[in-house]
């Protein structure tokens, strides 16, 4: 049963930024899914204590007023879009930190999927807690990551699969990233390419000069992951072309596809484990996410459970002292 894509959740964090890409590309899958969005803006500045001796009303006001200039803002930023018949209501709240803020509203709102610009490329992406990388490990719901701004035109769609499961994947996986690989190709008129990246097997230091042999024990190695490749995809009219089998590294392979087949949306699985363990099938997701030069859809197996509090935390406070 094909994935249903029925709302759409963009995340806004700069209200004064002079374009949206994430948005723009949102937009353009809504029309083609007839689906709702829904732009959220996290107020996760924090507030100092020193505020705290203000009568209660005036702490209300304040909270009202940041509310009331986010949602205007929102406003501005929806009515293009409802001018363009597209259903689009707006949301803002005081909660953090902002990966968390956008997961509990995804959930709350029974988003399908969310729609969030990359930020800059990562260092140590892990431990620092960037909100795109958190947005990844945490969400159970597939994120789209926008790094583009050029607009999809009938765009190639690639969905990298594990059918060997040699990098430890979950086997529903495989089909709910060919699934949302189907459902966002077909939405936007574009076509659908799968790549599945196969363990080179060591070759003896005597098999080294031996041409003959080595191409011929190469074909053997072979010969199984592309039945189990093929196998996977039966069920599929994707054509030969479309299908690609490559011996190397998931961290490696991919990109190298994605540039091949000048694809605008690369479509992974992930697995979240902990902060200091790998997400992307065995591999390293900073750098799979950092050597794309296209937009990446991350999806999770069927049952992943959100890993962040249902309650919004409110807003923040700090001492004085923390600014020093």
């Amino acid at each position: 049963m094909m994935s249903t894509l029925s709302v759409i959740l963009v995340p806004i964090g700069d209200l004064s930024a002079r374009s949206f890409p994430a948005l723009e590309k949102a937009a353009q899958l809504a029309r083609a899914l007839n689906a709702k969005i829904e732009l959220f803006h996290d107020m996760a500045i924090p507030i100092p204590t020193e505020g705290l001796g203000a009568p209660g009303n005036m702490l209300r006001g304040i909270k009202s007023n940041a509310r009331r200039t986010a949602l205007e803002a929102l406003e501005t930023l929806a009515a293009p879009l409802r001018a363009k018949r597209l259903a689009v209501s707006t949301a803002a709240a005081w909660d953090y930190p902002p990966y968390e803020a956008i997961v509990r509203r995804a959930i709350a709102i029974g988003a399908d999927l969310i729609v969030a610009p990359r930020r800059e490329r990562h260092r140590v992406a892990a431990l620092l807690g960037y909100t795109d990388w958190e947005l990844l490990r945490l969400s159970p719901v597939p994120v789209l990551l926008v790094k583009t701004s050029t607009p999809y035109r009938r765009p190639a769609v690639l969905a990298a699969i594990d059918p060997t499961h040699t990098h430890a994947k979950p086997s529903g996986l495989d089909r709910r990233i060919l699934d949302y690989g189907i459902r966002v190709s077909r939405a936007l008129r574009g076509s659908l390419h799968v790549v599945h990246a196969y363990p080179a097997v060591p070759l003896p230091p005597s098999v080294t000069f031996n041409t003959k042999l080595r191409k011929s024990l190469t074909r053997d190695a072979e010969r199984e992951p592309r039945k189990i490749f093929d196998k996977a995809l039966s069920a599929t009219a994707i054509p030969p072309a479309r299908r690609h089998l490559v011996r190397g590294k998931p961290s490696d392979v991919v990109p190298a596809v994605a540039r091949q087949t000048r694809c605008a949306i690369v479509v992974i699985g992930a697995v979240s484990r902990s902060a200091f363990k790998r997400l992307f099938i065995g591999s390293t997701a900073e750098e799979v996410m950092d050597r794309l030069q296209c937009d990446l859809l991350v999806v999770k197996p069927a049952r992943f459970a959100a890993a962040v509090p249902r309650a919004r935390r409110g807003p923040q406070f700090i001492t004085g002292s923390a600014y020093l």
